[in-house]
């Protein structure tokens, strides 16, 4: 774990870099965060809300009451600033309301709104914007999903269907990804199951929990989730048992922390470094016991309800929210993996910028607009903050326009300058201060370039002549380190493709040297950066038949490529976007013609690729792509 001052210990030397790693690797301390409790049972129904530090330890205090008389059974969730109980029940039967407060301060609770429908026994969890709730009971169990923005108030709208209609399934996530536990179908269930909480869709199966059980508790930093204690036969055989799982991956629960008490129906709250299970049923208590959730191991007494009962809790810095990083940051930060692809063709010609967040699954959003018009085959580089497109043919002709995109700020491109000649499918590649362009034809005169151009990506300005390619060739694919930029395969004048690698170091000039040869000869593989700081991937490609072949190489050093695995089909000219954990091909062109569907795969390891989701442009090819996160910037 990295050595840097606390929130609350501002001694010692800030690192930047620390905090960042703590922040998405999911130990950042949160100092003052708060668990809030409301309403539940306790032999009749309760409008009492609770608070906790949770960095400490002690008695829950009064916070307020709820805004719908007696609130029990609902789902619970919070943001940064808000803490949101959506269903439930009261005397009366079983409610749609949504109640929330604002955790930092103390008060009754506000309407926000309802779900889509009245319902108890409601699994809930969030990230920092959306709130999902799932599942639940009146008088049948119901496999709905319904989701609200959590800055705002308002109705719920349709998300999706869990796997099977259930209850009292336990909700947790990371900033990305949904996770819903157990629960009751109407027996208690084991099976776990997914969403992606930026995509409206079904659940996914996850795995299994190590046995059945139904009104757990889950808490989650961003990268494990503990769901604990519940019921194994619904109303009897209550478990102190905690399963762990990692987020990011599938597989079944394992058994690795035990609770005090074996008890059902409990609340929880939760930071990076702790999850809080409170209170419980029957026989209702007010115990609050925690665990500290990368070590498991029997949980230690937290303190007091300020009254005992079942009931819901949620927080402020629980894993759905970067572990509680509250400073102020871009909706696309630096390294965050932000993807950008650029023109292409979707049956025309088109000038449209999409982009996706590489870490999430899911399909593309619009961004803007190309300044260069519509077109084809530019060449990509990018830093942490500006995506450039470089060349390409905007029909009938070749162009030398330099567009240059703000990554932080979604709108249309600007004019950056010009590369020395016009040209298109070159390669592309860039660390965080040189974009490099190279190779490349012109059009109409079919004539073949082996000159390589860079700019300084931080200024304006044309391009300025680098050297020279070893093996002149078109349709080659850029991969880059922060020091060494890496060109590989292509198609030469005689339009034999060929299988050479060769390379540059991108902080000085000169002239390529042979690095290697790829397991195939072939040319227009994945257009953009897709690497890792240590690993370069060659996806797809034609030669002229097409490829789903991939391919890797170790850049730092020189040799031959090794076969990876295969994409779900064989494709020319996709885009290519990568951040330092995972590569992705979007859309391209199949035996049929243009294709929207985007494949992905976890650089580190080999292995076949796997479904990432759809381009918004539909079926396109030829795009230019980039991304803030390449292994270029990682130096």
């Amino acid at each position: 774990m990295a050595n840097y001052p606390q929130l609350d210990n501002a001694r010692g030397v800030w690192n930047m870099k620390e905090v960042y790693d703590a922040v998405i690797g999911g130990y950042w301390p949160v100092a003052g965060a708060r668990g809030v409790i409301a309403g539940g049972y306790a032999s009749d129904y309760t409008n009492v809300i609770d608070y906790v530090t949770m960095s400490a330890t002690g008695n829950a205090t009064d916070f307020g009451d709820t805004a719908t008389p007696l609130k029990n059974a609902s789902g619970s969730v919070g943001s940064f600033t808000r803490c949101l109980f959506g269903g439930g029940e009261d005397p009366d039967g079983v409610q749609a309301s949504i109640d929330y407060v604002t955790t930092m301060t103390t008060g009754n609770a506000a309407d926000f709104g309802d779900i889509t429908d009245s319902r108890r026994g409601v699994g809930a969890t969030s990230n920092s914007t959306r709130a999902i709730f799932a599942g639940g009971l009146d008088p049948t169990v119901k496999d709905v999903m319904d989701y609200v923005t959590m800055a705002s108030t308002g109705n719920a709208v349709d998300f999706g269907d869990l796997l099977a209609a259930n209850k009292t399934t336990a909700g947790s996530s990371s900033p990305t990804r949904a996770i819903w536990g157990g629960g009751a179908a109407p027996g208690s269930v084991n099976v776990i199951q997914y969403s992606t909480i930026a995509t409206l869709g079904n659940t996914i199966d996850f795995g299994d929990l190590s046995a059945a059980r139904d009104w757990a508790a889950a808490n989650s930093s961003s990268t494990l989730s503990a769901i604990g204690g519940g019921s194994t036969d619904v109303g009897s055989n209550f478990t102190n048992t905690v399963d762990k799982i990692t987020i990011a991956s599938q597989g079944n629960g394992i058994d690795y922390a035990d609770l005090i008490v074996a008890k059902q129906g409990r609340g929880n709250a939760s930071n990076s470094v702790r999850g809080l299970w409170t209170g419980g049923a029957p026989s209702e208590t007010a115990v609050i016991d925690y665990i500290t959730l990368a070590v498991g191991g029997t949980a230690a007494d937290f303190g007091d309800l300020t009254v005992a009962r079942n009931a819901p809790g949620a927080s402020n810095a629980h894993g759905g929210l970067c572990d509680g990083y509250q400073g102020t940051r871009p909706e696309f930060y630096p390294g965050s993996g932000l993807g950008i692809l650029g023109g292409g063709n979707n049956g025309s010609d088109i000038d449209s910028i999409e982009y996706f967040q590489i870490s999430t699954l899911g399909n593309s959003a619009d961004f803007g607009n190309l300044a260069m018009g519509a077109g084809i085959g530019s060449a990509n580089s990018a830093s942490k903050t500006r995506a450039f497109q470089a060349g390409g043919n905007i029909s009938p002709a070749n162009v030398n326009n330099i567009d240059s995109i703000e990554m932080n700020s979604k709108g249309n491109a600007a004019d950056f300058g010009n590369l020395t000649s016009t040209m298109y499918y070159m390669a592309g590649l860039s660390n965080n201060i040189r974009g490099i362009f190279a190779g490349g034809r012109n059009q109409p005169t079919a004539q073949y370039n082996d000159v390589i151009d860079y700019i300084t990506m931080a200024t304006t300005g044309n391009a300025t002549d680098f050297g020279d390619f070893d093996t002149i060739v078109r349709g080659a694919h850029g991969t880059a380190s922060s020091t060494r930029g890496v060109v590989h395969g292509g198609q030469t004048p005689g339009n034999s493709f060929v299988n050479n690698i060769q390379y540059i170091t991108i902080g000085s000039t000169g002239n390529a040297t042979d690095f290697g040869d790829l397991t195939e000869a072939r040319g227009h593989a994945a257009l953009g950066p897709t690497c890792s700081e240590t690993r370069g991937i060659t996806m797809g490609g034609g030669s002229p038949t097409l490829r789903n072949t991939i391919d890797y190489i170790t850049i730092a050093s020189a040799g031959d490529a090794t076969d990876f695995g295969n994409l779900t089909a064989a494709v020319q000219v996709p885009g290519g976007l990568s951040n330092n954990i995972r590569a992705i091909a979007t859309g391209g062109e199949d035996a049929s013609g243009n294709v929207g569907n985007c494949d992905y795969v976890t650089i580190a390891t080999t292995g076949d690729a796997a479904d990432f989701g759809d381009l918004s442009s539909g079926s396109t090819g030829k795009q230019c792509g980039n991304s803030n996160a390449h292994g270029g910037l990682q130096g």
